[in-house]
């Protein structure tokens, strides 16, 4: 069996490339850019040398390299995305890299397994009750252009394969994760809060932070793969006891480093939203409208999560939630 992975040397890539080592996957082709750093890809050859971890050297901004790329491979993971920068340039490598390797894969191996990697960003939670819960179920957003350039480019991109599945029949297994986070990653996720100059301001409250540690995310991917099912498949993934916003900062301070934090309850942020964004239109852009009530909505209301489907599949955490966070936090204090 060959699988390809896009993003593999990136911060869940690597993870999902050591867990597929580790349940016997022989043949596993990494695509990478030319000059990328590679320093984790190679410790796992070295550390697995019986899973056939080998190069594929390209890029997705090309028609070219998919089509070489994709030839023999039984599943393909497509994590490859675009995490920050200007719009346009996410959308280029986000949405339209998605595109060229949909036009290789039908045009080359039209019958491969698509395993892609969302987001929970492109559920519609804005018009959602607080607390409602987050299920396989919850409606799409209706309208991503109201939301931050992230969430904008992976609705699209989700969009783009259901499109290219219902026209063409492939297999194909979507996850969703929460707030993929451990050692290497990010430190504080937007949905527990902003930094705005040398001052935190905490915006989730007690809201539930829907966290998924790196390898168990990328055990979830690997399970999720295995799952016999024609047509599409979506999993929510997110870990066990699960803390509040405010227990994860709190840690933080207590852990890693002290941070000047203000709570910002949500109708104060709510009217805040509203008094940016009236600005950001009489001002014509001069303010950017990074709060609107729109996104406040989205992220900071608060929600529940639900992950009984994951589970169905054979998933549990291999790295509960106590020891995820103190992992991470150890790696941050250590590196801070």
């Amino acid at each position: 069996m060959t699988v390809l992975v896009t993003g593999s040397n990136g911060f869940l890539g690597s993870a999902l490339v050591e867990r597929l080592a580790i349940h016997g996957i022989q043949g596993i082709r990494c695509f990478v850019r030319e000059g990328s750093d590679r320093g984790r890809l190679e410790a796992l050859k070295k550390k697995y040398p019986d899973a056939g971890i080998e190069y594929y050297v390209g890029t997705l901004i090309s028609r070219e390299s998919p089509v070489r790329a994709v030839q023999g491979v039984d599943t393909i993971y497509h994590l490859a995305a675009s995490l920050g920068g200007a719009p346009a340039d996410m959308f280029l490598n986000t949405v339209v890299t998605t595109k060229y390797l949909m036009e290789a894969v039908i045009s080359e191996n039209p019958d491969v397994k698509i395993i892609h990697i969302s987001s929970f960003s492109v559920y519609g939670v804005a018009d959602l009750p607080a607390g409602a819960t987050i299920t396989e179920q919850t409606p799409l957003e209706k309208h991503p252009e109201k939301r931050d350039p992230y969430a904008f480019v992976k609705w699209h991109q989700e969009k783009l394969l259901l499109d290219y599945q219902e026209q063409h029949g492939f297999p194909l297994v979507i996850l969703r994760p929460g707030v993929i986070y451990g050692p290497h990653g990010g430190a504080i996720s937007g949905r527990v809060g902003l930094q705005l100059g040398g001052i935190f301001l905490h915006l989730g409250g007690n809201n539930i932070l829907p966290l998924s540690y790196v390898d168990n995310c990328a055990e979830a991917i690997v399970l999720c793969a295995t799952q016999k099912s024609a047509g599409v498949s979506v999993f929510n993934v997110h870990d066990d006891n699960l803390p509040t916003s405010r227990e994860y900062l709190g840690i933080y301070k207590r852990q890693v480093k002290k941070i000047c934090s203000i709570p910002v309850p949500y109708f104060a942020l709510q009217f805040i939203s509203r008094a940016v964004e009236r600005y950001h239109h009489y001002s014509k852009g001069q303010l950017p409208a990074i709060f609107t009530p729109y996104k406040t909505a989205n992220l900071w209301k608060g929600n529940r999560f639900d992950n009984a489907k994951l589970k169905s599949t054979g998933w549990t955490p291999i790295v509960s939630t106590a020891e995820g966070i103190q992992n991470t936090f150890d790696y941050f204090k250590e590196n801070s």
